[in-house]
């Protein structure tokens, strides 16, 4: 089996290749005589009460900041490494066209996760980590999105497991796959979250072969990131949770260090 999935990696990989505020004034009479004021009105007790002034929005987190909030490899400890590179599978199992009748949300699904954009716009930081033994890949990324557009991407993503339970994609080179749509349970890390799993499965020389890409988007204040963690191998949801963990609370502590310093 593992030759298989070895072989069948060479040639979707090959295929890849080869696939192409506004202000408001009173105007006062000068000559118009006012009224004397009355003691009531004059009175501290009748004096209104001053509105206090809305929250400051917080700044977006500088580059610097976004850096210090990434997840590392030596977080997670063996067989953790520096990524060597975009992952081969991408382009055969993400790079793909959707049936027709297929919800126009599944496509945007996997476009979103091809070009690495889950929230929608380009990540502020980003980290790659590829584990060496079992031939995965996790990515993480610090977003530049506002809570309220975040909260509108995570409420969309819930809709998913019900939409795009199941449906057929087709790869650059025809080949066809089945690509199916899962919750996936979450710590309860941050203000808001929602994670997928989402697996692509392709028949070669009668076995199937699956891509299982987890998937997970974590509000945490004003700030959030999104991770994936996916191969054509093992894929454990345990290091998914522990990474969705981590990356809350050290993106919360590079916040608070941030209004500290302020």
């Amino acid at each position: 089996m593992a030759r298989i999935r070895r072989t069948a990696l060479a040639v979707l990989a090959t295929a890849a290749l080869l696939s192409a505020p506004a202000c408001s004034a009173i105007k006062v009479d000068p000559d118009r005589p006012t009224a004397p004021a009355s003691p009531a009105a004059s009175s501290p007790a009748a004096a209104p009460a001053s509105r206090s002034p809305a929250p400051a929005t917080p700044p977006a987190l500088t580059a610097a900041q976004a850096q210090a909030a990434l997840i590392t490899w030596t977080d997670l400890g063996e067989p953790w490494a520096p990524t060597q590179g975009a992952a081969t599978w991408r382009d055969a199992f993400l790079k793909v066209r959707v049936a027709r009748g297929t919800a126009p949300d599944c496509r945007r699904l996997l476009d979103a996760l091809y070009a690495d954009e889950l929230l929608g716009a380009p990540a502020r930081a980003v980290v790659g980590l590829d584990d060496t033994y079992h031939h995965a890949q996790l990515r993480y990324q610090v977003t530049a999105q506002r809570p309220a557009a975040v909260d509108r991407t995570l409420g969309w993503l819930r809709t998913l497991p019900g939409r795009c339970a199941a449906f057929a994609a087709t790869s650059a080179n025809g080949t066809v796959q089945r690509v199916e749509v899962a919750e996936a349970a979450l710590p309860e890390a941050g203000d808001a979250r929602q994670g997928l799993r989402v697996t692509s499965t392709i028949e070669y020389e009668g076995e199937p072969v699956s891509l299982t890409l987890d998937v997970a988007a974590v509000r945490v204040g004003q700030d959030a990131f999104t991770l994936t963690n996916g191969g054509l191998g093992d894929v454990h949801a345990e290091v998914t949770a522990a990474a969705v963990q981590l990356g809350a609370e050290r993106l919360a502590a590079v916040r608070k260090q941030g209004r500290v310093l302020v």
